[in-house]
């Protein structure tokens, strides 16, 4: 794991403090500043949304959290560790164990079974569910050895947000995690993802620019060029049933 910070205010009960993060793309005129100087703290088990349009920042932000990439300036703190100034290898082991992320894209093996993608991710964890127990957690007790072409696009969706929390991630990162699915489709997969969030614990935070999603968030960030333009709490957030889609 990433060398410990001696920065003092990083209690354990945040999973993440961010302060003035800011990442720059090119040099120059070319410069392109995706986050300009956000502040951010979450804690365990808080469900977060991101809103924002195509090229606020959102992406950018989870990439930086998930260690996808590093901050041009700013600090990075996960529990008690630096990622803003954590080498490739450190990054490599703090994505293989704290983090889980689900993208747009399934990125399923075909020539796998449901079991047996999520047993991809199993293989290397400290302390992994069973394959059979993450994919119940989804709804997918009965589709275990169906390969990803028997599956609906939810279904498939489902399956990779059970590889996901296999590992049992302290943090959950999805990214337009509907994009690709019809309504009824994608409340199926948030009702999987919300289920997560309550029964695990796992700190969750969902990138989209779909504001409904909003109101089963307790937290809600607004994005706009590199900016969190707003802020809002959910003081009982909305289960995916009673959502106004």
């Amino acid at each position: 794991m990433p060398a410990a910070s001696s920065d003092s205010s990083s209690a354990p009960e945040w999973v993440f403090q961010a302060r003035a993060l800011s990442k720059i793309y090119g040099h120059g005129e070319a410069a392109v500043h995706a986050l300009a100087g956000i502040d951010l703290a979450c804690r365990p088990g808080e469900f977060v949304v991101v809103l924002g349009a195509s090229g606020s920042g959102k992406s950018t932000l989870l990439n930086l959290l998930g260690g996808l990439d590093t901050p041009t300036s700013g600090s990075l703190i996960y529990r008690d560790w630096d990622l803003a100034h954590a080498d490739e290898s450190t990054l490599t082991d703090y994505r293989r164990h704290a983090v889980g992320f689900v993208f747009q894209f399934y990125n399923l093996i075909p020539s796998l079974t449901a079991r047996e993608n999520v047993g991809l991710i199993t293989e290397i964890a400290p302390n992994p569910l069973a394959p059979e127990d993450a994919l119940a957690l989804v709804g997918l007790s009965a589709r275990l050895d169906h390969f990803p072409a028997q599956l609906s696009g939810g279904e498939q969706q489902r399956v990779a947000i059970a590889r996901a929390i296999a590992k049992r991630p302290a943090v959950l990162l999805c990214d337009e995690p509907t994009g690709a699915l019809d309504v009824r489709t994608g409340l199926t997969v948030l009702d999987a993802i919300q289920r997560i969030n309550r029964e695990v614990g796992t700190l969750t935070m969902v990138i989209t620019h779909n504001a409904v999603i909003a109101d089963m968030a307790d937290r809600v960030l607004t994005l706009s060029d590199g900016h969190i333009t707003g802020e809002r709490r959910n003081a009982r957030p909305a289960d995916v049933a009673s959502l106004a889609w």
